[in-house]
């Protein structure tokens, strides 16, 4: 799948960036006509310790689903984030199931 990674304010890291791919990768599983995905990583500028803001875009035919968490870390909040898409894309492919 085709991942395109924005970092807002800061660059992100090699590590980070595999982490990502490796992660969204795994969403082909649950609904194999996945398109693409965007993920845009953000610092908000709290004394918060939850101050990682990921926001993910991914998208499929005729639809696309937007997740945003805000966690501690990027890496929980990337795997936050893919936990709720892979239950969107489980009900999207239900659905399309149910109407063949």
């Amino acid at each position: 799948m085709k991942v395109n990674t924005q970092s807002v304010n800061f660059v992100a890291d090699g590590k980070l960036l595999d982490f990502i791919q490796k992660r969204m990768d795994k969403l082909d599983m649950f609904y194999d006509k996945v398109v693409g995905a965007d993920v845009y990583l953000k610092v908000d500028n709290t004394s918060a310790k939850e101050n990682k803001i990921v926001e993910i875009k991914v998208l499929v035919p005729r639809d696309k689903f937007i997740v945003k968490k805000q966690c501690k870390s990027f890496e929980e909040a990337v795997d936050s984030a893919c936990g709720s898409l892979e239950r969107q894309l489980v009900k999207k492919k239900e659905k399309l199931r149910a109407k063949a």
